[in-house]
């Protein structure tokens, strides 16, 4: 009994394909828990793809998937001095975003990224005159440009990037390669149809492994059904039951990530209203699960343990047997399944 990925492999391959034609020379991006699959999984599918590069998170997670994935990997985490060694081949390239960054990395091979509107990290346009003496020492593979998902001031990023391009030609600086994050397949090709003589190239991936919803789903099996009436004591805090119903155990605890939410950017009246609301029903204990049973998405009976969640199930639905899978919508780059059922 456990809590399941199913992927549909043929359409979840197929998906990445219409993707890769989407961004000629693609750059997929493996990081985290390798958005629910796992490293040596995705790295296997960036081979399939032909992709000579895949982008990671840290070093750390350059020297697992190493072994995995024979082409370059790209460190998406910037260099800083005083940062633990970390052992890695010549095909490791090292992100950087400062100046300073660069001269702690003679010999190395370098992507230097931008400060963009995101303003996470970057050399800055007054710092790109001191980047002529520092790319000496390095092997520059190019610079890189991370770009915000909304542009609620709306703003383009084609511009965006424009901007950046014209920065770096006016400051001499080489530009046959540039990296770029969350633009669109029509946005990239207007940056490449405007400067044919510098390479673009998408790093992506959310949209690559996960953009097709339709193609995973996951599952918890029933382990457990109880019987319960009005008032009767359950779990480890003796809560009472509110009415007649099941207390339905199911595979998939906080050990899985169940019951783990990042925190959301929400916009408009209504997200926030339900936002609000949630949070009311929350401080008395009532939290939604992930897990559906007859259509309706179930309240958990009391937080989730480590391996399993313990629902509600009220006695107007249908009981659930030991052995039923629970549809259940978790987030991939949080979730840790049991096992995977290809389909």
């Amino acid at each position: 009994m456990a809590l399941t990925l199913y992927v549909d492999t043929a359409r979840w391959r197929a998906h990445h394909k219409h993707v890769s034609q989407q961004f000629p020379g693609l750059v997929p991006v493996c990081k985290g828990n390798g958005y629910g699959f796992g490293h040596e999984r995705l790295a296997d599918e960036a081979t399939r793809l032909g992709s000579d590069i895949l982008a990671v998170g840290t070093t750390y997670e350059a020297a697992r998937i190493k072994d995995w994935f024979g082409g370059d990997l790209l460190v998406l985490t910037p260099f800083r001095r005083g940062e633990e060694p970390v052992p890695l081949p010549d095909r490791v390239i090292r992100s950087v975003s400062s100046v300073d960054g660069v001269y702690g990395l003679v010999g190395a091979r370098v992507v230097i990224e931008v400060m963009s509107s995101m303003k996470r990290h970057g050399v800055s346009e007054q710092e790109l005159a001191h980047l002529h003496s520092a790319i000496e020492n390095v092997r520059l593979e190019g610079f890189a440009i991370h770009l915000p998902l909304d542009r609620t001031d709306g703003s383009d990023a084609v511009e965006e990037v424009i901007g950046w391009m014209d920065r770096l030609r006016a400051a001499r600086l080489p530009l046959h390669t540039m990296f770029v994050s969350h633009l669109k397949g029509e946005e990239l090709a207007r940056l490449q149809q405007q400067f044919p003589q510098t390479r673009f190239r998408a790093r992506i991936g959310t949209r690559l492994w996960l953009g097709d919803h339709e193609a995973t789903e996951y599952r918890g099996a029933v382990l457990d059904v109880t019987r319960v009436s009005k008032g009767d004591r359950f779990g480890y805090r003796q809560q009472k039951a509110a009415s007649d119903g099941w207390l339905v155990v199911v595979a998939g605890g906080t050990s899985h990530g169940v019951g783990l939410e990042a925190p959301k950017a929400l916009h408009g009246v209504m997200p926030r209203a339900k936002g609000v609301a949630r949070a009311g029903l929350a401080t008395v204990n009532r939290n939604l699960s992930p897990f559906v049973w007859a259509g309706k998405q179930r309240w958990f009976a009391e937080p989730p343990h480590m391996q399993v969640s313990i629902l509600f199930v009220p006695a107007d639905a249908t009981e659930p047997k030991v052995g039923d899978e629970l549809v259940a919508h978790l987030r991939h780059t949080t979730t840790q399944f049991d096992r995977v059922v290809e389909r």
